[in-house]
C-alpha cells in the first residue's frame, strides 16, 4: 500500500477502506507518512469529503492511536459532557456535581483554554492543592467513591489527532465537517464512557458560527458515536452572547458556586438543564425529560450538588472550604467599569470580543505555553434585552495591569450594541438531536 495511491484515490472522489485509513493514520502517527503527503490527502479530503463508513473508520483508527480507558472497573453507566467551546462556559463545574449527586457515575477528561475559549482545569486549579494529574487507577476509584472525576487528557489520547489537527491548522484544512467530527469524537470515544452528551455551541463565540452548520456537527457526531456503539445525544446551544455573566477563571469558578446555590443565572442553569437532563436519562435514572429535570433541580434545592462539588474538590487535593467560602479565592487588583452611552435595550453582546478582553486581562493563552492569571477577566452587568440608560455599568472589568484593563475596556465597548427598540428573546436551545 502507497500514500501515493491513497492521495490520488480520494482525489478523484473515491472512498477509502478501513484497512487504508488504518495504514495511513498508522503511518502518519509513526512518522513514516511525511507531513507534505498527509497534507495533500487533508486538502483532497476538504474538496471531495468523506461518507459515514469513512468518517467513523476515520475516528476510530485515531482513537485507536493511543490509549483507550477501559471504565468496567467503574459501576454503573458512565456518562460524559462535552462542549465545542465557547465564552464564559463553566457548565461542567455545576453539570457533574448535580448529576454524580444522584448517583451516576460522571468520568471526565478535560482539557485547558486556548485563545478566547476557556478550560475546564485552568478554572478547577483555582482551588489551592487541586490536580487533574490522576493515575488511571485514582480516576476509577474517585469515580466509583465521589461519582465523579475530572482528569487532564493523558499525552497517549488519540496522539493521531494531535499531530493531524496541528498540521490541519497550518495548511487551511480545519473546517471539513468529517475532519472536524471526527477530531473531537476520537478523543471522547477514547475516554470510554458510555453515553456522550455533546454541548455544541453556535453563535458569534462559538467555532460554528451558523446554527446550520452547529447543527449539520451535531448530527455528524451523534452518527459517529451510535456507530460506535455509544448513547448519544446533542444540544445545539446558543453562544452568541457570553454563557451566564461571568468569563474569567476565578469569576467563573465563583459564579458556578452561586448557581450550585441556586443563584445561578437563568440563561447558563437552562443549558445546565438541558444537557443534564439528557444525562439523567442516558443513565436510565428518569424514565420522562420531566422527571430527569425535576431530580436535577432537587439536587440544588437541597444543596446536594453543592456538597458533591465540594467533595469532589476535596478528592482531587483542594480545599473544600472555597467552595463554601468563595469570597476567600484570590481576586484582582484593579476594578474598572465599562459606562454605557447611549438610551435603550442591549441588542447583542460579541462573546467573541469579550472572549479576547479577557485574553488581553490574561485569562487566557494565546499560546499552549502562555501563563495565565487565573484572577482576571470580565463581569457582565447587562445582558441581551436589558434595558439601559446613560452611565449605566455594562460590564466590570477585573485586571492586574492598567495598560491592558484599558485595551480590554475598548473591546469591552465595541462588543455591546444598544437599540431603541426592545429585541426579541433568543432560546438558548436551538435543538436536541438523537
Amino acid at each position: 500500500m502507497r500514500m501515493y495511491d491513497l492521495i490520488n484515490k480520494k482525489k478523484k472522489g473515491e472512498a477509502l477502506t478501513k484497512e487504508e485509513i488504518e495504514f495511513m493514520i498508522t503511518g502518519y502517527t509513526n512518522g513514516e507518512i511525511p507531513d507534505y503527503q498527509m497534507s495533500a490527502m487533508m486538502m483532497a479530503i476538504c474538496f471531495q469529503g468523506m461518507n459515514d463508513e469513512e468518517t467513523l473508520n476515520l475516528t476510530l483508527a485515531m482513537r485507536d492511536s493511543g490509549d483507550v480507558l477501559d471504565l468496567s472497573e467503574i459501576e454503573g453507566i458512565k456518562v460524559d459532557k462535552h462542549s465545542t467551546g465557547g465564552v464564559g462556559d463553566k457548565t461542567s463545574l455545576v453539570l457533574a456535581p448535580m448529576v454524580a449527586a444522584l448517583g451516576i457515575p460522571v468520568a471526565k477528561m478535560s482539557g485547558r483554554g486556548l485563545g478566547h475559549t476557556g478550560g475546564t482545569i485552568d478554572k478547577l486549579e483555582c482551588f489551592p492543592g487541586f490536580s487533574t494529574s490522576l493515575t488511571e487507577e485514582q480516576f476509577y476509584q474517585n469515580v466509583n467513591q465521589v461519582k465523579m472525576a475530572i482528569m487532564g487528557q493523558t499525552a497517549n489520547l488519540a496522539p493521531a489527532d494531535k499531530k493531524l489537527y496541528a498540521l490541519r491548522d497550518v495548511t487551511a484544512t480545519v473546517d471539513q465537517l468529517s475532519l472536524i467530527a471526527s477530531s473531537i469524537m476520537s478523543k471522547k470515544l477514547a475516554a470510554g464512557a458510555d453515553a456522550i452528551v455533546l454541548d455544541v455551541k453556535t453563535g458569534n463565540g462559538a467555532f460554528m458560527k451558523t446554527e446550520e452548520d452547529a447543527v449539520a456537527l451535531a448530527k455528524e457526531m451523534v452518527k459517529i458515536g451510535k456507530n460506535a456503539g455509544k448513547k448519544m445525544a446533542a444540544v445545539v446551544t446558543d453562544m452568541d452572547q457570553p454563557l451566564g455573566n461571568a468569563v474569567g477563571n476565578v469569576l467563573e469558578v465563583k459564579e458556578a458556586i452561586l448557581a450550585l446555590n441556586g443563584l445561578g443565572p437563568k440563561d447558563f442553569m437552562e443549558v445546565v438543564y438541558a444537557l443534564g437532563t439528557q444525562m439523567v436519562l442516558f443513565a436510565e435514572k428518569a424514565k420522562t425529560e420531566e422527571e430527569a429535570r425535576a431530580m436535577l433541580e432537587e439536587t440544588i434545592k437541597n444543596k446536594t450538588a453543592l456538597d458533591k462539588f465540594a467533595e469532589f474538590v476535596e478528592a482531587q487535593g483542594g480545599e473544600k472550604r472555597f467552595v463554601y467560602q468563595p469570597e476567600i479565592l484570590p481576586r484582582a487588583g484593579i476594578v474598572m467599569e465599562v459606562i454605557n452611552t447611549e438610551e435603550g435595550y442591549v441588542s447583542k453582546i460579541k462573546a467573541e470580543e469579550i472572549g479576547l478582553a479577557s485574553l488581553v486581562l490574561g485569562g487566557g493563552r494565546a499560546t499552549k505555553e502562555s501563563k495565565i492569571d487565573l484572577t482576571v477577566g470580565v463581569l457582565l452587568n447587562k445582558k441581551r434585552g436589558d434595558k439601559v440608560k446613560m452611565g449605566d455599568v455594562l460590564a466590570t472589568i477585573f485586571a492586574n495591569d492598567m495598560e491592558k484593563a484599558k485595551e480590554a475596556y475598548a473591546k469591552i465597548v465595541c462588543a455591546y450594541e444598544v437599540q431603541q427598540e426592545e429585541p426579541n428573546p433568543v432560546p438558548m436551545i436551538k435543538g436536541i438531536l438523537k
